[in-house]
């Protein structure tokens, strides 16, 4: 077998198996809330600044508006935003904003990220590492980013 095609020697690999273990652990966390991980993405783009159409939730997200809508009608199902139209020019623009329940989540879930972090401190990575992964990260990020505008 070429080495180029070994399962081990894919960096595509190794970042997939990371993201899926680690959303795999915000599951319990958010779990207490009735949350899934790509809600609690999306409470975190509101958390930051409320009251925004659905495009550019999607576009913070990395995600497809056909992707974003039914998670947004679910999360309006559970009581944590609410959708409205807009009053564009051609009405069909959705603002989707917190409600108080939404809201109020903010501060209930603030130790996520210091739990998750400190594990991650802990076992893998070193404070002064981060700053460095992130930078790694968001560099692929934008090149791939570019590669499929």
């Amino acid at each position: 077998m070429k080495e180029a095609l070994k399962l081990d020697n894919q960096l595509c690999f190794r970042l997939y198996s990371a993201s899926r273990l680690l959303t795999q652990a915000y599951h319990p966390m958010l779990s207490r809330y009735g949350l899934t991980y790509p809600q609690y993405l999306t409470l975190m783009v509101l958390w930051e600044k409320d009251s925004q159409p659905v495009n550019d939730i999607a576009s913070r997200l990395l995600l497809e508006t056909n992707t974003v809508t039914p998670l947004l009608k679910r999360m309006e199902n559970a009581g944590l935003v609410q959708r409205r139209r807009g009053e564009s020019a051609d009405g069909r623009q959705v603002l989707v904003s917190l409600t108080q329940k939404g809201r109020e989540l903010e501060s209930q879930m603030e130790c996520i990220p210091m739990e998750i972090g400190g594990r991650l401190v802990c076992n893998a990575l070193t404070p002064t590492s981060v700053p460095a992964l992130f930078e790694m990260l968001d560099g692929i990020i934008e090149t791939l980013r570019k590669d499929t505008d």
